[in-house]
């Protein structure tokens, strides 16, 4: 099959999250079962069409200037930034891919529905297309300081997108139950999670994090990447660092943006005027390869987020052979059982994360036997390859008109 993928996030020019990850493995992946896979990506300022090609895959990026894009940025004096974003993403996918038409012709374009990638392809082009949902705004703004005006337009042009597009995918039975019930999606909805390619966690590449990051040797490394935001979980994490450290040698080692100064202003100062036993330390926003090798050499991964679908870290996390603690949320109990691969605790619940990790550190057989449970999950059901070869087969429904 030849197969577009669209995704305004995808690394490392705009690899802000996990919608850029998927598309990613995801591209790599179909590569490698032999399909021609082309990925249409955003910029970070305006440009013509250009193209670079990486493990198979031919990635596109473009991103418009003309009078429509100008107009769309003036939707930033209202204060309303992510309807701007959705507006000219979808602006700028719809002349990227019209272009490629020129010259391409696809079996089959897949898009993420957070971004508005379809905002105007899935109505003006002639092409089968795909959303596969990842995280609606509308589900996910509560979490953020926006606009009510800013979470109407922004959910307004994702469903617009949603509308027109041909079939829909899931990450998670989670998020496809989520969009029945509150966005009123009526149609089919396939449940494939996302895929990781396993090689890249056995790499003989990977670095030796804790002597570049200068991380301590004794006493378990406890793990968080993410985004230092609240939907991330990130405000539990005052108090169960300190109830930690007050009373276990351990190590808490935090890796991603730090969009709000959360960290800087707030947790930081914190924890440097308290006297703690272990150590914390803050590693900033760090390129996937510094990010396995960190998780290579972690303990346990702390994942305490109040929202999540299929969450990249965690499986990145579990590849790893971490111990993952868990929020019992959204789509996480899809990936991990309570004390068969890893241990959710209540979300939203500090107390109950301390509890949790209390129980790995004082018991380092539990901490293997989960780590261990948690990549052979992995290994069965979340590999790369297996999750492309899912897809192409609902791939081939779609065209056949079996959605």
């Amino acid at each position: 099959m030849k197969i577009a993928l669209l995704s305004f996030e995808y690394p490392p020019e705009t690899g802000f999250g996990g919608i850029g990850t998927y598309t990613w493995y995801q591209a790599r992946a179909l590569a490698k079962l032999g399909h021609e896979v082309h990925v249409l990506a955003g910029a970070t300022e305006s440009t013509d069409l250009r193209s670079t090609e990486h493990d198979g895959v031919r990635v596109f990026r473009f991103r418009g200037n003309g009078k429509l894009m100008r107009g769309a940025q003036k939707i930033e004096k209202l204060r309303m930034w992510w309807t701007k974003n959705r507006l000219e993403n979808g602006l700028s996918m719809y002349d990227g891919l019209r272009t490629l038409l020129r010259e391409h012709k696809y079996d089959l374009v897949e898009m993420p529905e957070c971004g508005a990638e379809g905002l105007f392809i899935n109505h003006l082009v002639r092409v089968p297309t795909l959303i596969k949902f990842h995280s609606p705004s509308r589900l996910i703004m509560q979490f953020y300081d926006v606009l009510p005006s800013d979470v109407t337009f922004c959910s307004l042009f994702e469903k617009i997108g949603m509308r027109g597009a041909g079939s829909f995918s899931s990450c998670s039975q989670f998020l496809a139950d989520e969009v029945r019930q509150k966005l009123r999606i009526r149609r089919p909805i396939r449940v494939i999670p996302n895929g990781i390619d396993l090689q890249l966690f056995d790499s003989e590449e990977l670095i030796d994090a804790r002597s570049k990051f200068n991380i301590p040797s004794n006493g378990p490394v406890i793990f968080f990447s993410g985004r230092m935001e609240r939907r991330k979980g990130i405000h539990l994490c005052q108090e169960i660092v300190s109830s930690i450290l007050e009373r276990y040698e351990a190590t808490f080692v935090f890796a991603g943006q730090d969009l709000f100064n959360y960290m800087r202003d707030t947790l930081l100062p914190d924890w440097k005027s308290r006297k703690f036993k272990g150590s914390v330390h803050y590693l900033g926003k760090l390129d996937l390869r510094d990010v396995r090798s960190c998780l290579r050499q972690s303990d346990i991964f702390l994942l305490p987020s109040l929202w999540e679908n299929c969450p990249y870290s965690c499986l990145e996390a579990m590849a790893a052979g971490c111990a993952v603690v868990g929020a019992d949320q959204g789509g996480v109990p899809e990936l991990i059982q309570d004390g068969a691969n890893g241990l959710l605790a209540r979300s939203d619940d500090a107390g109950a994360f301390v509890s949790c990790l209390e129980r790995l550190i004082q018991d380092g057989d539990l901490r293997e036997r989960l780590g261990a449970a948690a990549r052979r999950s992995v290994e069965e059901s979340f590999t790369d390859v297996n999750i492309a070869s899912r897809s192409v087969d609902y791939y081939r429904e779609c065209l056949n008109g079996h959605d």
